[in-house]
C-alpha cells in the first residue's frame, strides 16, 4: 500500500515553489523518454504535445511508485482528466521539505510491509537489506524530529515544521499502541517511545535555558548581588519562555496533549531544582529576602497572569519548594524584622522621653501640637509586615511580628501617664501632641485590621482608648475646677430666677482657651468631650431636686430657662467645635416634661426620653417628677411602670450613653 498525499499550490505554496516542482516535472519527463527509449521527434505542434507527455509521464509514475515515495499533487485538472495530477516525492524530499509527519507515515506503511506481510520463507537477505535502510531511515527521521522540537523556544521556529514533527511523534505514538494490541513479535523498536524522547527533549531544553540565561547585567540589577541576579534572570526567563509557549508553540500541538500545562510543569521543576542547590549554601539577610520574594510572591505572580492564568493550572504546580526547606530561610527573615522593629520602636520611644525630660514643648505642624511617635512608627510597622506577608506568603506569620505593637502601647502609656504624674510646664503640650498619636494608632489598626491578630488588635484599641480618656481627664479636669461654684449655682432658686447661667458660660468660654493647641480632629473630640461633661453636670444639678415647682407658673418657667440653657450651651460648644449637637434634644425633652400638665402627656414624653437614652434609670425619673411637687406618688410610679413595660419592648441598638454619666442619690 502507498500513501496518497495531496499538495496543492492553493494551500500556501510560493510561486518559487511551483518552478521547482516545474523543473522537477521537467527534468522527469527527459529521464521518462530516455528509459523508454522513445524520441521526442515528430511531435504535436504547439503545448499539446506537452501535455501528452505530462500525462503519459504522471501515468507511467502512478504506476511505478516504490514504497519510499509519496505522491503530491499540483491541484489542477487537466481537460480531460479526472484526478488532479500528483508529483511523486522520496522519503529523503519529504524530509528535506521539512514534511516530518507525511515521512513518518511512509516509514509507517513501509513497517507493514516489512513486519505485516513478508513471511519467514521469504528471502531472508532481502529482508535485512530492507531492515537496515528502514532503520536508517528511522534514524533520520528521528535526528530530524528532535532537531525540530529543540528549536521550539527560538524566535527562530519553523512553526510548520515544528506542527508536523508533532504529529509525526503522535503517529509514532499511535503505532506503538496497534502493535500492542497485535498478537506478533513486534519491531525492535516497538514501542518506540517517542512520547518520552519529546518529553525529555524539551525538558532539557527548559534547562538549557534556564542554565543560560543572558551573561549581562540588566540595568535594574546593577546593584544586586550576583545570586540575586541569577535568580532574577532564571524568573524572568521562565516568564518570557512560558509567555512564548501559549501565544506560539501552543498552536503546533493537539489541545489534547496540553502542553502548555506540560512546559508549565518542566518550568517549576527545572527552577525548583536551581533554587534548592541555592538554598544550601547559606543566604545572608539581603539574599535571603530576594529568595523567599521569589518563591512566595513573583513566581506565583507571574503564573497569575492573564495570559497564562487561562492556559496554566498553577494550582496543581503547587509550592516551588517544600516546607522543610522554606522553614529556616523563614526564620531568618523573621527575626531580623523583629529586631529591625524592635530597634525602631525603643529609638522612637527614647527620643520622645528625652525631648521631654529636657523641658522642651513638641514641634507644632499647622500650629497644633504633634509628636513623632506616630508619624515614625506606623510607616515602618505597616512596611514591614506587609512586605512579610508578600516575603513568607503566610499572612499569619507576617501578623505575629505586630505582638510588639502591644508593648509599644503599654510603653506608651506608662509615658503618658509619668508625664501627667509629673506634671511639667512642658506636660500638658505633650498631651495634646499624644492625644493626636493616639488618632493615628487607632485609625490605623482599623483600617489596617488585616495586619493585625484579633487579640492584638482589640487589646491595643483598648489600650488606646484608656490613654485617650486620661489624657481627657487630665485636659478637663482643672476646667471643671474653676467652674465647680458656678456649677453650684445650677437647679436653685437663683438659677430660675437671674442669669447665673450666663456667668457659667463666659467662664466656659475663658477656660477652653486654655484646650487649643491639640490637632483639629483631636480638639473637637476633647470640647465633645467637655460638652458631655458639662450637660451632664448641669442634668445632676438640676436633678437634685433643690427648686421646687409647685405650680403651672413656674413649671413653665423651668421649661423656658431649660430651653435657653440647652440652646445657649449648644451655640457655644459648637462655635468651639464640638460635635455632640444630640446633647441639646436631651436638654429640650427634659423641659418639655417639666413643661406638660396632663399625666398621659408626662408619661408620652418619658418614655420618648428612655427609649432614645435606655441608660435613664427609675432613680432619674423619680427625680425630674419630684421637681414637680403637683404630683402624687401614685403618678410618678404610674409614670415609672409604663417607662419600665415600654423599654422591654425596645430593642435599642448603638443607643448613646448619657444618664450614666449623671449620679442622682
Amino acid at each position: 500500500m502507498s500513501l496518497s498525499f495531496v499538495w496543492t499550490y492553493s494551500d500556501a505554496e510560493s510561486r518559487g515553489t511551483r518552478l521547482s516542482v516545474f523543473t522537477f516535472f521537467i527534468s522527469n519527463i527527459w529521464w521518462y523518454f530516455v528509459s523508454t527509449g522513445e524520441e521526442p521527434s515528430g511531435r504535436p505542434a504547439g503545448g499539446r504535445w506537452l501535455r501528452k507527455q505530462f500525462q503519459k509521464l504522471f501515468r507511467g509514475n502512478r504506476a511505478q511508485a516504490g514504497p519510499n515515495t509519496i505522491s503530491v499533487t499540483d491541484g489542477h485538472l487537466s481537460p480531460g482528466d479526472k484526478e488532479p495530477q500528483n508529483v511523486i516525492l522520496t522519503f529523503e524530499e519529504l524530509l528535506e521539505a521539512n514534511h516530518l509527519s507525511e515521512a513518518s507515515q511512509l516509514l509507517i506503511e513501509r513497517e507493514e510491509r516489512l513486519f505485516g506481510e513478508i513471511t519467514e520463507a521469504e528471502a531472508l537477505e532481502h529482508q535485512e537489506e530492507e531492515v537496515d535502510k528502514f532503520d536508517a531511515d528511522r534514524k533520520a527521521l528521528k535526528d530530524l524530529v528532535v532537531q525540530t522540537l529543540k528549536q521550539s523556544l527560538s524566535t527562530e521556529v519553523n512553526v510548520e515544521a515544528l506542527t508536523s514533527a508533532v504529529k509525526a511523534v503522535c503517529q509514532e505514538e499511535e503505532q506503538d499502541k496497534q502493535w500492542k494490541q497485535r498478537d506478533g513479535t513486534p519491531p525492535a523498536w516497538r514501542p518506540s517511545g517517542w512520547k518520552k524522547l519529546h518529553d525529555s527533549t524539551l525538558c532539557s531544553l527548559v534547562e538549557e535555558h534556564m542554565d543560560n540565561t543572558s551573561s549581562s547585567r540588566p540595568a535594574d540589577l546593577v546593584e544586586k548581588s550576583s545570586l540575586q541576579v541569577d535568580i532574577c534572570s532564571m524568573g524572568r526567563q521562565l516568564k518570557q519562555d512560558l509567555l512564548w509557549v501559549v501565544e506560539v508553540v501552543k498552536s503546533c500541538y493537539p489541545p489534547e496533549l496540553n502542553i502548555c500545562n506540560s512546559y508549565a510543569k518542566w518550568y517549576h521543576q527545572t527552577f525548583s531544582a536551581r533554587l534548592k542547590k541555592i538554598a544550601e549554601f547559606g543566604l545572608d539577610d539581603k539574599d535571603c529576602t530576594s529568595f523567599l520574594l521569589w518563591v512566595n510572591d513573583y513566581y506565583p505572580e507571574i503564573l497569575r497572569k492573564p495570559e497564562l492564568a487561562s492556559e496554566i493550572d498553577h494550582e496543581a504546580l503547587g509550592k516551588l519548594l517544600p516546607e522543610k526547606l522554606l522553614e529556616p530561610l523563614e526564620e531568618q527573615y523573621l527575626s531580623k524584622q523583629q529586631s529591625e522593629l524592635t530597634t525602631c520602636i525603643d529609638r522612637v520611644l527614647e527620643e520622645a522621653k528625652q525631648k521631654w525630660d529636657d523641658g522642651e514643648e513638641p514641634s507644632r505642624k499647622d500650629g497644633c501640637f504633634v509628636s513623632p511617635v506616630a508619624y515614625d512608627l506606623i510607616p515602618p510597622i505597616n512596611g514591614i509586615v506587609t512586605t512579610t506577608v508578600k516575603v513568607v506568603g503566610d499572612q499569619s506569620k507576617a501578623q505575629d511580628l505586630t505582638y510588639q505593637l502591644k508593648d509599644l502601647l503599654q510603653r506608651f502609656r506608662i509615658f503618658q501617664d509619668d508625664i501627667m504624674k509629673r506634671s511639667k510646664p512642658n506636660s500638658k503640650p505633650f498631651i495634646k501632641a499624644i492625644l493626636s498619636c493616639i488618632e493615628h494608632f487607632r485609625d490605623f489598626l482599623i483600617k489596617k485590621s488585616d495586619l493585625f491578630p484579633a487579640d492584638v488588635q482589640e487589646s491595643c484599641l483598648s489600650v488606646l482608648m484608656d490613654m485617650k480618656q486620661s489624657a481627657h481627664m487630665y485636659l478637663l479636669s482643672p476646667v471643671h475646677e474653676v467652674l465647680k461654684p458656678l456649677y453650684r449655682k445650677l437647679g436653685t432658686s437663683d438659677w430660675l430666677n437671674n442669669s447665673t447661667f450666663e456667668n457659667l458660660l463666659v467662664s466656659i468660654e475663658q477656660e477652653i482657651q486654655d484646650l487649643h493647641g491639640a490637632a483639629e480632629s483631636c480638639h473637637q473630640d476633647l470640647m465633645g468631650q467637655l460638652h458631655q461633661e458639662v450637660t451632664a453636670e448641669y442634668v445632676k444639678r438640676l436633678l437634685r431636686g433643690e427648686v421646687k415647682l409647685k405650680d403651672k407658673e413656674r413649671q413653665e418657667k423651668a421649661y423656658m430657662t431649660v430651653k435657653d440653657n440647652a440652646e445657649s450651651l449648644h451655640n457655644l460648644f459648637v462655635k468651639m467645635g464640638s460635635k455632640e449637637d444630640w446633647l441639646k434634644e436631651i436638654l429640650s425633652k427634659i423641659a418639655e416634661v417639666l413643661k406638660l400638665q396632663d399625666l398621659p402627656a408626662i408619661q408620652l414624653q418619658v418614655v420618648s426620653l428612655g427609649t432614645d437614652y435606655p441608660d435613664l434609670s427609675e432613680k432619674h425619673v423619680s427625680a425630674l417628677l419630684k421637681l414637680k411637687t403637683n404630683l402624687t406618688k401614685a403618678d410618678r410610679r404610674t409614670v415609672k411602670v409604663i417607662l419600665s413595660d415600654a423599654l422591654k419592648e425596645t430593642n435599642v441598638v448603638n443607643a448613646r450613653p448619657f444618664f450614666s454619666r449623671v449620679l442622682v442619690k
